[in-house]
């Protein structure tokens, strides 16, 4: 399958590069700079120009291939008001990309995060958060996946918290910078709260299990540890930085504060069932220990 990528030099769009390329397929990846077009090149994919903001070259993008995995989203995440550009720019962007297959019966597989679901852990049958920060991004995703009805193999990945890869990536990615940057290694509330995780090579191996066969209309998780303690996140992080770990404001993490701060667990029973996705790369708390002073 001729697959078009967004997001293809992101810590989970390279490995879904890299994975796609490695079973068969070719790719066609949107590079904004020059040097997202030399790694994406070097990698061995085939390379669009063009930013997400730009929705003829998007169009153009899709209507090259047989399938869309759509990975990018903007990074800066600084206020709540550049949160929302983000949000907005990526459902301009999806819309643009959905309508391109429209009647095509092609696949196109987007992100969004697992629910929170109090006091348990979510499940691939919860329905897509559309409350919150980042509320808006989950109804874009629901609009993506009634595009079924349409013609369109319309597929979601559930990301959880932290997706990573030698220490680096998600949530707990923020959680390390904040800790460069202020000399503690915080957490907020009391740090009982679980993230779950996903090193970025097992995620790679679901979007390409997703793309290649899961029906229109269905949403999956990419989830490999249930939930980890953000308190031993933290803990990893002081330990490798050499600072002190204590709790801190959920203010301190900006518009990320109030997400932060929940119990989040997921699971990928019906994943790992269904699909036959197997995680077998390191664990969050084990990937931490990559983290360099």
């Amino acid at each position: 399958m001729r697959v078009f990528v967004t997001g293809g030099t992101g810590t989970i769009g390279s490995a879904v590069v890299a994975e796609l390329l490695g079973n068969g397929h070719t790719v066609l990846a949107l590079a904004r700079s020059d040097g997202s077009e030399r790694t994406l090149k070097d990698a061995g994919a085939e390379v669009l120009r063009g930013g997400l903001a730009d929705l003829g070259v998007l169009r153009d993008g899709a209507a090259q291939t047989e399938g869309v995995i759509s990975l990018a989203f903007g990074r800066d995440y600084s206020t709540p008001d550049a949160l929302a550009a983000g949000i907005a720019e990526e459902r301009a962007a999806m819309t643009i990309l959905g309508e391109a297959l429209v009647g095509s019966g092609r696949p196109i597989v987007v992100v969004s995060g697992t629910p929170w679901v109090p006091g348990r852990a979510s499940t691939e049958a919860d329905p897509t958060s559309t409350d919150g920060p980042v509320g808006e991004r989950g109804r874009s995703v629901n609009a993506m996946l009634e595009l079924g009805s349409r013609g369109v193999r319309a597929t979601a990945v559930r990301m959880p918290r932290t997706v990573h890869n030698r220490g680096e990536g998600g949530f707990a990615g923020l959680l390390t910078r904040a800790a460069r940057a202020s000399g503690v290694a915080g957490y907020p509330g009391d740090g009982t709260q679980r993230w779950p995780a996903v090193h970025a090579l097992d995620a790679a191996v679901l979007f390409r299990l997703v793309l290649e066969s899961a029906p229109a209309g269905t949403v999956w998780h990419a989830v490999a540890d249930e939930g980890d303690a953000v308190r031993d996140i933290a803990e990893v992080v002081g330990r490798r930085l050499g600072l002190p770990v204590r709790a801190v404001p959920e203010e301190t993490f900006g518009p990320f504060g109030p997400i932060f701060a929940l119990d989040q667990p997921a699971s990928s029973v019906t994943t790992r069932e269904a699909l036959g996705w197997q995680p077998s790369h390191p664990a969050l708390l084990a990937d931490l220990e990559n983290i360099q002073p």
